[in-house]
């Protein structure tokens, strides 16, 4: 079969790999869609969160199959696979990006998406990704049944999508809240749509994109401004009498995003980072403490979220043909990966495997 390899930072192959044979109890799917995400275009790039640095050693490996966004239809499941996940061969599904260990300290208190192994579905030689025509599912691995009506890029938008409802669940959102949301990008509008959910306020969308900008406002917020244009803190304060957001969500991965969403908050509000950073960051932490007291969150994957996720993609309530803007042949793998590099045309960016 055809497949993504990677090989280091910076360079990755299509090649011609066999394909996987299932174990006992395993489960194997032909993939029918998968996302090329920001965090895959950071890995590619270098980035010390996967490759090391003076700080953290190298987590990502080479010779692996890249992509954790996606979704396939089950080809071969041995009884005990059936029994264990309640699907059959035919059913379309998805997988969580981690395949935990069901055996630390996290996975033993139900925070399994903090599992100390940290194994997910391609960054690691055990799990390969979802960048090639077939993939297994391991007996740890947890799975998703997802409508066959959807097309197959909108089944694999899951993934961001749980990850952006784990944002908004973090950032405990009040009725009577102003959230703002840092960047229209997939997680962005994911955060978005799950802050609506919510019913706050105010939902405050920020990019420099009119057209993202034009689809945040469809996918549930109140207000878009574009940071290229106008002053963002300056307007969050006007519109809250000089006090700040309550709630602020960053999905852009950009350093100069953090030091805004401190500026823009209120004393006692909710910062709540989901992004993966390919630079370091530094910020005045005197603004966090006494300055404003404030609750800086993190957020990472989407645990106990995808059955909604699923759930807001299958109601037909997302603008998801405007969301899931470009689907290429695998072979156009970096052509991909640089669309999403630029930022300029595309949101969401899918390779569809033969």
């Amino acid at each position: 079969m055809q497949a993504v390899i990677c090989h280091g930072p910076r360079d990755y192959r299509l090649e011609e790999i066999p394909v996987p044979t299932p174990g006992p109890g395993e489960l194997l799917v032909r993939v029918e869609a998968v996302g090329i995400c920001a965090s895959d275009l950071k890995a590619y790039h270098g980035a010390a969160k996967f490759w090391g640095d003076a700080n953290r050693p190298a987590w990502a490996e080479t010779e692996v199959v890249p992509g954790h966004e996606f979704t396939g239809t089950v080809v071969r499941a041995d009884d005990e696979a059936r029994a264990h996940w309640g699907v059959e061969v035919g059913d379309r599904v998805v997988a969580e990006q981690i395949v935990p260990c069901w055996d630390c300290r996290y996975c033993d208190t139900g925070n399994y998406h903090m599992c100390a192994p940290h194994d997910m579905f391609g960054f690691k030689r055990r799990n390969p990704g979802g960048m090639a025509s077939y993939m297994v599912f391991p007996t740890q691995a947890l799975v998703h049944r997802i409508s066959k009506d959807l097309p197959p890029a909108h089944a694999a938008f899951a993934e961001p999508l749980s990850c952006a409802l784990h944002a908004v669940e973090r950032a405990n959102i009040r009725f009577d809240d102003v959230v703002v949301v840092a960047g229209c990008g997939p997680i962005g509008l994911g955060m978005i749509a799950g802050a609506a959910a919510k019913f706050p306020a105010e939902i405050v969308a920020l990019d420099m994109d009119r057209r993202k900008l034009d689809l945040a406002l469809r996918t549930g917020a109140t207000r878009a401004i574009n940071i290229g244009e106008e002053d963002a803190v300056a307007v969050v304060k006007e519109m809250t009498g000089g006090y700040g957001a309550d709630v602020y969500l960053e999905g852009t991965g950009h350093p100069s995003a953090v030091l805004q969403g401190l500026n823009l908050l209120r004393k006692l509000g909710r910062f709540v980072e989901y992004s993966v950073f390919k630079d370091d960051v530094s910020v005045d932490w005197s603004i966090i403490s006494d300055d404003k007291e404030l609750d800086v969150l993190g957020a990472h994957l989407g645990p106990g979220c995808w059955p909604a996720a699923i759930r807001l993609i299958e109601s037909g309530r997302l603008p998801m043909d405007d969301i899931c803007t470009h689907q290429l042949p695998l072979s156009e793998f970096q052509h991909g990966l640089d669309l999403v590099a630029s930022g300029q045309e595309s949101i969401k960016v899918s390779l569809i495997p033969s």
